[in-house]
């Protein structure tokens, strides 16, 4: 009879967590977009180190390799092309554009920071004085950062696809669920889901401006115009997802919900939404993407501000660092990109994990 080493299962064992972990944790690196973490741990872990290493090459070093040659080919041809601005900036030239983006931000809040401090001053000082009736607060209007920028446009955008949200689900859902609602609501999807934000955007300027009149609202004009010019443009894709995840519900699901009575409330949020949700976030993320290209271009043509303003103010400029800092609005605008599609993946996933436990 052959004796077990007690000390070889514990390993065994604690092996068998090591790489249970690994596979859960497998999954979230796939949504931040991490997916090469998993071979490294693998192969930090022993499993097959030589395997492991094939895949890291795939999902690290190739990724990696590919940008290597697109900088070297970038920082190689942008010399030899001139415009009226001089020469294409390179790599180096748009990195120290983002330092001094940085140092430009830097500088203007310290000026915000130096403004409230005389305005406090000032007002301490009419205090002790007696003239209170002089006291004033006034609010710093200084030139917005290229930070303020960027969280501008986030703010712009996540408020026009939540209002995009709020109206394609619903129609979605009615469209999926009644073939009258599908025939009424077709003609019109055909006919504006292609129009372009910049047909949108001046009959929204002038409705908003007709319609919002006052100057102590909660949203400035300009925010609103480039919000509901997101809506408008980016509200189709999940409309369409939304009715044909809706449609495709199992047909002995349908009949269940008539057995059972349900009613039409909880017939919708236990069988309609829970199968057609995986559709309904490919809608959304395909909605966000949408919007976020709509706002950029919209932020240019009105001027509001945002991201697109600050490449139009550069553009207009035409100093030698105007080139660059577009170029550094261009990748900023990418990343972002980026991530919010990355966020929307996270909550898909949240989502779908908890329907499917």
């Amino acid at each position: 009879m052959t004796a077990i080493d007690p000390t070889a299962l514990d390993d065994e064992t604690r092996r068998a967590r090591r790489f249970a972990r690994i596979n859960k944790a497998d999954a979230w690196f796939r949504v931040l977009g991490l997916s090469w973490l998993t071979p490294v741990l693998r192969a930090a872990a022993g499993d097959n180190p030589r395997a492991q290493a094939g895949e890291i090459w795939q999902l690290l070093g190739v990724p990696l390799l590919a940008i290597a040659v697109f900088v070297t080919l970038w920082a190689t041809l942008a010399p030899t092309v001139q415009t009226s601005l001089g020469a294409v900036p390179g790599p180096m030239q748009v990195w120290e554009q983002v330092g001094e983006l940085r140092q430009d931000a830097i500088r203007e809040g310290e000026k915000e920071i130096a403004f409230y401090e005389r305005q406090d001053a000032r007002n301490a000082e009419h205090i002790a004085n007696g003239d209170t009736d002089r006291v004033r607060d006034r609010i710093y209007t200084g030139k917005p950062t290229y930070y303020d920028q960027i969280w501008t446009s986030i703010k712009t955008v996540f408020f026009g696809f939540l209002i995009a949200s709020i109206v394609a689900i619903p129609l979605g859902i009615a469209a999926g669920l009644s073939v009258t609602a599908n025939a009424a609501l077709n003609p019109l999807i055909q006919i504006f889901k292609p129009v372009s934000p910049l047909a949108w955007l001046p009959i929204v300027t002038m409705i908003v401006s007709a319609v919002y009149t006052t100057n102590d609202g909660w949203f400035e004009k300009s925010f609103l115009v480039s919000a509901i010019t997101v809506t408008l443009c980016s509200l189709w894709p999940t409309l369409i997802n939304t009715a044909l995840g809706v449609s495709s519900i199992d047909k002995d699901l349908v009949s269940v919900s008539r057995v059972l009575r349900m009613n039409t409330y909880t017939k919708i949020t236990k069988l309609v939404l829970p199968s057609a949700l995986p559709l309904i976030f490919t809608g959304l993320r395909l909605s966000l993407g949408v919007g976020w290209m709509v706002l950029i271009a919209a932020e240019m043509l009105a001027q509001n501000p945002g991201l697109g303003k600050f490449v139009w103010d550069e553009f207009q400029n035409g100093s030698s660092q105007s080139l660059a800092r577009i170029m550094v609005a261009v990748f900023t605008i990418g990343i972002i990109g980026f991530l919010l599609d990355r966020v929307m993946y996270a909550l898909q996933s949240m989502f779908t994990f908890s329907n499917n436990r």
